[in-house]
């Protein structure tokens, strides 16, 4: 399905969403007006966002993937994920403190990182092909957060305000994948010493590494190849988490370790 907004629309849309980042202030979804509104139009406004934002001097250094998991898919009525760029000012490392205000509506996912050693492009890519080119796998947290009020968002808001995207910690340690399969990577999430969520790495797409292939296939056509060194987010392994100042999140990850982010209240 082609996109049914024209291309200043989806500026102007950009624009809301770009004011919105900068201001703190969410916005109405799209789809409260244009309820039609579809995945090809999300990334037809998330393309002009992205354009806005590295014009400010962001870089793109790896991509995030949403709606890996079939209960995601099915809750916006999709068979496919989504994706968004990670820029490189979001990225932190292991133990990292950041201020609960520095996003709207804050949310917390565990998920497995892949790290990128060689080239990788589709449209043919495999996931085989996307083992060959993993550098190795890093235990990850990410904050999503949305500019969209309230978090009331239908498949088109989420791709145009780049899948939900907010920072990414990631462990020091970039682990090679041999001699284990990342789909039986097990997973305990806790917040503040209390486990409220498991997952397995077979939960993003049936592999972490079928999540990679799928997003060198789809960027392909766009003339995108996800270069050496690119962090790929594959999507979290549990439902999304709410976030509260001082809450201290630790995700302890079979053979990848454990990755920490507190969260400070100024």
């Amino acid at each position: 399905m082609s996109a049914i907004i024209t291309d200043q629309q989806a500026r102007d849309f950009a624009q809301g969403l770009y004011d919105a980042r900068r201001t703190g202030v969410p916005i109405a979804a799209f789809t409260d007006t244009m309820p039609d509104l579809g995945m090809e139009d999300g990334y037809a406004i998330q393309e002009h966002l992205v354009r806005m934002l590295v014009a400010d001097g962001e870089v793109i250094c790896g991509y995030k993937l949403g709606l890996t998991s079939t209960a995601m898919q099915t809750l916006l009525g999709v068979d496919q994920p989504d994706f968004g760029p990670v820029f490189a000012s979001t990225v932190f490392r292991d133990g990292a403190e950041l201020p609960v205000d520095r996003f709207i509506a804050p949310r917390m996912e565990a998920e497995i990182g892949v790290i990128l050693a060689e080239d990788l492009t589709g449209p043919h890519c495999t996931p085989a092909d996307a083992l060959q080119a993993t550098r190795g796998l890093v235990a990850s947290l990410e904050i999503v957060d949305s500019r969209i009020r309230d978090w009331k968002i239908k498949l088109a808001d989420t791709v145009a305000d780049l899948a939900s995207n907010g920072a990414i910690a990631l462990s020091s340690t970039v682990v090679p994948v041999d001699g284990f399969d990342p789909r039986l990577i097990g997973m305990i999430f806790t917040r503040n010493g209390e486990v409220i969520a498991t997952g397995a790495g077979a939960a993003a797409m049936g592999d972490p590494l079928a999540t990679v292939a799928w997003l060198a296939n789809t960027l392909a056509p766009m003339g995108v190849v996800l270069p050496a060194g690119s962090v790929i987010m594959t999507g979290a392994l549990h439902a999304m988490v709410p976030v509260q100042p001082g809450d201290v999140f630790r995700a302890d990850f079979d053979r990848l370790g454990p990755i920490t982010i507190r969260m400070a209240s100024e």
